[in-house]
């Protein structure tokens, strides 16, 4: 009887607080670097997903970006990260930087959140154009980062390679403190704009963005569809005037095998309380349905195409 009277009362407690309180899936978010923008608006979503739904319990922590975070949800190091449209468009068919690895098909995509522009940052004003990077230290992020390939297709349409420069490989804010220290005299940072290194790295002097001409954006797209152009106004940074260049967009993964219900809820709660979440973070500004679900060349998870097929929108999902 006591017994009997001990199963009751537990599942009356279970029903009193709810079966989810139970259910709460936990998930790594991997995002980038503390001076990123990926770690600053990824660790606002993961807060607010985390206050505002019963399904997930979502903690976001710092990466080395794109490729490690696939590498990492491909080992189920983690359930989501930051991904560049290009890296895990790469990674998905096994190209350039995944050639050794080979196609990674574990990753499946959430959502296409904003777009992040590829800034080429100085503090020397008589570095105007791309060109006049040939011969100075420049850092072009990481070896195999999203952000190292940038910089090689930008180069690439100015007639130069690696070796027409002299390459430092380092992340946004080591790159931001060389800057500082008159170390190299440029550096690629592919983030959202404004991006933490670049307006901290303004207080400290004048900053320049070099722009892309037209033109060689042409090619960059031609060459590679993932570009487009874009204009970061000079308010942004304090700039003496607009900067022109290309921009990629910035993709939240999930390793295929997280659960449906865990990511419809990070879906749902992002994009039916954008105007909450562009209180905490100006990217949430740029947060829109449509943009979500534009992603063609890595299939969404299911969980994902749920939420987009409630708004009348069919997304890849094979």
């Amino acid at each position: 009887m006591k017994k009997t009277l001990s199963v009751i009362l537990a599942l009356c407690l279970v029903m009193a607080l709810g079966v989810s309180a139970f259910a709460a899936e936990s998930l790594t978010f991997t995002t980038g670097g503390e001076a990123g923008t990926y770690y600053g608006f990824g660790s606002v979503l993961a807060q607010y997903v985390t206050n505002n739904s019963d399904a997930v319990d979502i903690t976001a922590v710092t990466s080395g970006g794109s490729q490690a975070n696939i590498e990492d949800l491909d080992a189920d190091f983690a359930q989501i990260g930051f991904s560049q449209s290009d890296v895990m468009s790469y990674a998905y068919a096994g190209s350039r930087t995944f050639e050794e690895i080979g196609a990674i098909d574990t990753i499946k995509t959430v959502a296409a959140l904003y777009m992040e522009q590829v800034q080429i940052v100085t503090m020397n004003p008589e570095i105007k154009t791309v060109a006049d990077l040939k011969g100075k230290s420049v850092s072009i992020g990481a070896l195999g980062s999203g952000v190292y390939f940038n910089a090689i297709d930008v180069l690439g349409v100015y007639g130069m390679t690696e070796e027409d420069i002299k390459p430092v490989y380092q992340s946004f804010g080591d790159s931001a403190e060389s800057l500082k220290d008159h170390k190299i005299d440029a550096a690629f940072i592919v983030a959202g704009a404004p991006t933490t290194a670049i307006t901290d790295l303004s207080t400290s002097g004048n900053v320049y963005l070099v722009s892309i001409e037209d033109e060689k954006a042409d090619e960059l797209i031609a060459l590679s569809p993932y570009y487009s152009k874009y204009t970061i106004p000079a308010d942004t940074y304090g700039l003496p005037e607009d900067a022109n260049t290309v921009a990629i967009a910035a993709v939240v993964l999930a390793n295929k095998d997280v659960s449906d219900d865990a990511v419809y809820a990070f879906v749902s709660t992002v994009f039916e309380n954008i105007d909450a979440i562009t209180e905490q973070h100006a990217k949430g500004g740029e947060l829109s349905i449509d943009f979500a679900s534009s992603v063609t060349d890595v299939p969404y998870h299911a969980g994902a195409a749920k939420y987009f097929a409630e708004k009348g929108i069919e997304v890849p999902v094979e």
